[in-house]
């Protein structure tokens, strides 16, 4: 399962035009090895995009939706870490996987 977590405006790079995504977080936190060779826990976090005005993105906070978070292989980019600001590539981004009922 997911959480809505957060949402935010977003503008749209092909025509402008505004709308929001919403923040999803997986419920399964990972254990991961740092590249100092620490460990931290983390979850999995994407953002999906909505037709939702604002108010119903207030309103979906902490909903839960049935899917997963898969790591999907993208063109590199730079990302910068909010917590320490380093900028690193990335060849990767997050997508929201929902699950599909057998019929």
């Amino acid at each position: 399962m997911l959480t809505v977590t957060s949402y935010a405006n977003r503008t749209s790079t092909l025509d402008g035009k505004q709308f929001f995504s919403l923040e999803l977080t997986s419920d399964d936190p990972e254990i991961v090895l740092s590249a100092n060779g620490r460990y931290y826990i983390t979850t999995k976090k994407c953002y999906m995009s909505a037709t939702f005005p604002e108010a119903v993105c207030k309103g979906m906070l902490g909903k839960q939706l049935p899917g997963t978070i898969s790591k999907v292989e993208c063109e590199p980019y730079e990302f910068v870490i909010p917590d320490t600001g380093e900028v690193i590539t990335r060849n990767h981004r997050y997508e929201f996987l929902p699950v599909v009922a057998n019929v």
